[in-house]
């Protein structure tokens, strides 16, 4: 008999390969086996490629649970750092994650196809993570190539990817994708779950990690991104697989999905007061075979467990979003069953050395991890003439934030943007809208990110607020149709979804209607004139929109469509031509009731 190490972590494949070998207990050579063993799973989710410092996180006061205080959080080689931590004292460990680690990401990475980050979750560690909606942004075939390897050409500013000639060779982690259908072979786009097997004493442990993404995928991607797949029940999906591994003698198994839950708790959620989200239902007819559930989408992080009559079962937890936490799962494993006896986790808070610390007893400081430091820092630099270069100034804050009746002063300045860009005599356009899930950031006139005066924005921070690249489409609809399209704010939304409308276009709506009849008749105008519902009229959306993206069906019946120029490039003409850009005054949506 060959004799191992006490503790040896094995893949799935090197299980099988080495299967008549044991280990060496530390107190004689003949393999006592401990009868729990303890393993640290770290999660992460929604990195959204945010490979640089992401700002300040407001957090309870240690000293005065009445305040919060802000701390410097983010950055890849910061969360590197606390994984390399986590792992400390934990031999047995394994880095997992629950979708959206690219797509929406700065131009750091997005400027490279998201190759940085890619390989930057490869070298701090992520071993499994399930697919997110945002991985499908650029379809599958780009997909499976940030998976297995190779160069994209098409760099935005001239440069393929592949920097400085050099190769790309893809994730070394999985993708895990059980729910999602490859049309052309009728299998899983990429596997369902993977088995990762420990050695304690002369016991193998082997836990499953089951990859999950929400089913409404498509309604949230553009149509050229989903096209060709199918996305099936997450709960079914997840249960036929559990018992696919209780018959391999896997009795330890987890989720990772990309759907989640949001609370009334803005701070790393442990009471998960409230809870409320498209992750309950799918939670309340899970197996009882599946232990822990790590999830994401929401951008909350919490740690909650399963209620009434689940009895605890399963514990779920989010990381929040952009790197700015990472949860450390302690799960205790039965090594004669294999079973999952408890599960405890921690959400850990991603503190770096950016800012001063107000508190970094409570909320520790983290150096940088050098390697991935220099990663970051040799794309930024390659990035740096278009990411810092200057293309406008506003005179006060635009952001995201909406009023009672659904209007933000940043959605008011992209919709404009988006009606100038296609005014002319080839659109024709009289109207725009813009989904507000395609503003991804505020513009702050204070900040200062790459050197430049307050007030200034570079086109780095115009690409954070708008990343997808999506290009106009200006098409035709009748007025009826544009009734129907507000109407779709609430109707088959699961929470209401108010597109941001350009000057000149105006509505109410009625609080007190059911969903349907919420769109006061005769109120919709354009121009200070009442529309016609038996005319037709030109309206400008994205891409995304235009396939019926969000759950606006009506736009896919739009009819004839012009393309147009990219989103981004809409907002930086904009924005240099409207200087310093002041906020719209918010008046084009009226809430009755």
């Amino acid at each position: 008999m060959h004799c191992l190490p006490r503790i040896r972590i094995l893949s799935a494949a090197a299980a099988l390969a080495f299967g008549s070998l044991v280990a060496c207990s530390d107190n004689d050579n003949h393999g006592d086996v401990p009868k729990t063993a303890s393993v640290r799973m770290i999660a992460i989710n929604d990195f959204h490629g945010n490979l640089d410092v992401t700002g300040t996180l407001n957090v309870p006061d240690p000293n005065d649970a009445t305040k919060t205080i802000k701390e410097s959080v983010g950055g890849a080689a910061y969360l590197s750092t606390l994984i390399t931590q986590l792992k400390q004292d934990h031999p047995l460990n394994v880095v997992v994650g629950a979708g959206d680690q690219v797509g929406a990401s700065p131009l750091v990475s997005a400027l490279f196809h998201d190759e940085p980050t890619i390989e930057a979750l490869s070298a701090m560690g992520l071993e499994y993570t399930s697919v997110g909606n945002h991985e499908f942004d650029k379809g599958k075939t780009e997909l499976k190539r940030l998976q297995n390897g190779g160069c994209r050409s098409g760099g935005v500013v001239g440069s393929d990817t592949c920097l400085d000639g050099g190769a790309f060779t893809g994730a070394s982690f999985k993708y895990l994708a059980a729910n999602v259908i490859d049309d052309a072979t009728g299998k899983p786009l990429f596997d369902g779950y993977a088995i990762k097997t420990f050695e304690v004493g002369g016991s193998r442990i082997r836990i499953g990690f089951i990859g999950l993404v929400l089913k409404e995928t498509p309604t949230i991607v553009t149509p050229d991104g989903v096209a060709g797949l199918t996305f099936k029940d997450e709960a079914d999906t997840a249960n036929a697989l559990a018992t696919e591994l209780k018959q391999q003698g896997v009795n330890a198994i987890v989720v990772l999905i990309h759907q989640g839950i949001f609370t009334t708790v803005p701070f790393n959620d442990k009471s998960c007061a409230g809870a409320s989200g498209d992750l309950l239902p799918v939670l309340d007819r899970l197996s009882s075979d599946i232990d822990v559930v790590v999830s994401g989408h929401t951008h909350w992080a919490y740690i909650c467990k399963g209620q009434g009559t689940r009895n605890g079962k399963p514990l779920y937890a989010s990381a929040g979003s952009y790197g700015r936490y990472a949860t450390a799962y302690d799960l205790t494993i039965d090594t004669a069953s294999g079973d999952i006896t408890a599960v405890s986790a921690d959400n850990k808070l991603v503190v770096n050395d950016a800012q001063d610390n107000p508190a970094a007893s409570a909320y520790p400081t983290l150096a940088a991890d050098a390697a991935i430091k220099t990663l970051v820092e040799r794309y930024k630099t390659a990035a740096a003439p278009l990411t810092n270069k200057i293309v406008g100034r506003i005179g006060a804050d635009l952001t995201r934030t909406q009023n009672g009746a659904g209007e933000s002063t940043l959605g008011d300045v992209i919709a404009d943007a988006q009606l100038a860009a296609t005014q002319g005599d080839t659109q024709k356009a009289v109207a725009a809208f813009m989904n507000p899930g395609g503003i991804r950031a505020d513009f702050q006139a204070a900040q200062i990110s790459g050197g430049e005066a307050a007030g200034e924005i570079t086109y780095g921070e115009a690409f954070t607020v708008q990343p997808f690249y999506n290009s106009l489409v200006t098409m035709t609809l009748s007025g009826a149709q544009i009734y129907t399209l507000l109407a779709q704010q609430w109707v088959g939304q699961t929470s209401p979804r108010f597109l941001q409308v350009s000057d000149g276009f105006a509505y109410a709506w009625d609080a007190s209607q059911p969903d349907d009849k919420k769109i006061v008749d005769g109120s919709v105008t354009i121009g200070g004139l009442a529309i016609d519902k038996s005319k037709t009229y030109r309206v400008t959306v994205n891409s995304f929109l235009a396939g019926g993206g969000d759950n606006f069906k009506v736009l896919a019946d739009g009819t004839e469509r012009v393309g147009g120029d990219l989103d981004i490039d809409a907002l930086v003409a904009w924005l240099g031509t409207h200087q310093p850009l002041a906020p719209p005054a918010l008046n084009r949506i009226q809430r009755s009731n």
